[in-house]
């Protein structure tokens, strides 16, 4: 007999099936023992029977501990007491690895011990429910992208610049004693390889050595960035609610068993359908005065600001035409007034804070390279940039959405931390 997953127990119902995992957990009742076994792919809960297997059978399967290693075979059951609504009646037991002294009990833990073990705390429910729906928003993603012809186009991760001039950024020493940075964005080689390609999208890591305790932050983190050619603001719009409506729509489809691990209100998710709300600055900063949250106008918004939004509108929100001081010095600015930058920043519900951010680029030269002497760039170091403008400049825009706050928003997860695999912050570069 072939290894079969809990995931597809429905297609094997009353069939004898093996079952490689680890026992999650076990209760005993009289001449009962309840062991639920997991295999990455689910939990599901195998009856064993005192007088239906060998005495020493029984015995083992009373006393070996939780996190143990195991190969079972057994009748899959249907069952609508059991988690996931089917069982297993085992028959046999192999057991791997006796686990004894497991440090991740099913009890309370503080963050910090979760996050000193976080190498076995992935293999709790609610963790492993949330690293499935990350990969399918992964997938969500690059399947979008793909379906519309976008082509993928991988950034370098070492960088010889800032992307918008900030000095939070991990220094590295290269070769020869030069500096390099590890990349926050890979919004700049995009828009290179959408001059080549027209619509492209970067995808990979990015870097910020912002000093920041916030639930909302890493250090280390992933983005997804589409750069397009001939693009206004408004396309920039369009691409992004169109992203966040099929990623949502792909998690409802395929994943309403861990959102209900998850204890997620899906009835939250339902309701994402497009169009988005979408304000000015101005509306934007007239309306949180109303709401009270001591917003000044001129200022980026803040975490308390953008919760207000979330909460008001109840879903993504797009706040665009944002005073350019406040916005970084590639972005285009509005032709009647020259105040504002055509940028748009996506809020999300529920205190998810800002999902994606993006703009229309400058696409003239003159204006850009004065940009760049304004903010106190090194020229050198972006005339690659300046390329772009010298040789068959267009207008083009883009976008990058953050995957963790993204997943945890979906997932109903109070801090980014738990939506990635290992996460680095200010104080935690291990495990």
């Amino acid at each position: 007999m072939s290894q079969v997953y809990i995931r597809d127990f429905g297609a094997h119902v009353g069939k004898v099936v093996v079952l490689k995992g680890w026992l999650y957990s076990r209760r005993s009742k009289g001449k009962l023992h309840f062991l639920l076994l997991r295999d990455g792919t689910g939990i599901v809960q195998s009856v064993v029977m005192k007088g239906e297997v060998a005495d020493e059978l029984f015995d083992v399967a009373g006393r070996i501990g939780q996190e143990s290693s195991v190969i079972v075979t057994g009748v899959v059951r249907e069952d609508a007491r059991a988690p996931g609504g089917y069982e297993l009646g085992l028959q046999d037991l192999q057991v791997l690895q006796d686990v004894k002294d497991y440090p991740i009990a099913h009890q309370e833990h503080g963050p910090d011990f979760l996050m000193t073990h976080r190498h076995l705390w992935l293999r709790s429910k609610k963790q492993a429910a949330v690293m499935r729906i990350r990969s399918r928003v992964v997938r969500a993603i690059r399947d979008y992208f793909d379906d519309r012809d976008f082509t993928l186009m991988d950034a370098p991760i070492f960088t010889p610049n800032a992307c918008e001039g900030t000095s939070t950024l991990f220094e590295v020493n290269y070769f020869d004693e030069a500096k390099a940075y590890l990349t926050q964005s890979g919004q700049l080689y995009g828009e290179a390889a959408a001059m080549a390609l027209g619509k492209i999208y970067v995808f990979g890591p990015v870097f910020r050595a912002e000093k920041s305790k916030t639930r909302r932050h890493l250090t280390e983190f992933w983005m997804v960035e589409p750069e397009v050619a001939y693009a206004t603001l408004a396309d920039v719009m369009n691409l992004a609610e169109g992203l966040v409506c099929s990623v949502v729509a792909e998690v409802l489809k395929h994943h309403r068993k861990d959102l209900a691990d998850l204890e997620r209100d899906v009835s939250k998710l339902e309701c994402i359908k497009a169009p988005f709300p979408r304000i000015t600055y101005d509306e934007a900063a007239a309306l949180l005065q109303k709401l009270g949250t001591g917003f000044v106008y001129g200022n980026d918004l803040g975490a308390p600001d953008e919760t207000a939004l979330g909460e008001h509108f109840g879903m993504p929100v797009m706040v665009h035409s944002w005073p350019h001081e406040v916005k970084a010095f590639y972005m285009k600015r509005d032709a009647a007034t020259g105040r504002f930058a055509l940028g748009m920043d996506m809020i999300g519900p529920e205190g998810s804070g800002e999902l994606a951010g993006g703009s229309q680029r400058e696409d003239d030269l003159d204006v850009l390279l004065g940009r760049i002497k304004a903010h106190g760039l090194p020229e050198e170091s972006f005339a690659w940039y300046l390329d772009l403008r010298r040789y068959g400049s267009v207008p083009h825009g883009g976008f990058g959405l953050g995957l963790e706050r993204t997943v945890a928003w979906i997932c109903g997860r109070e801090h980014v931390r738990e939506c990635i695999p290992f996460p680095r912050t200010l104080n935690r570069i291990y495990p």
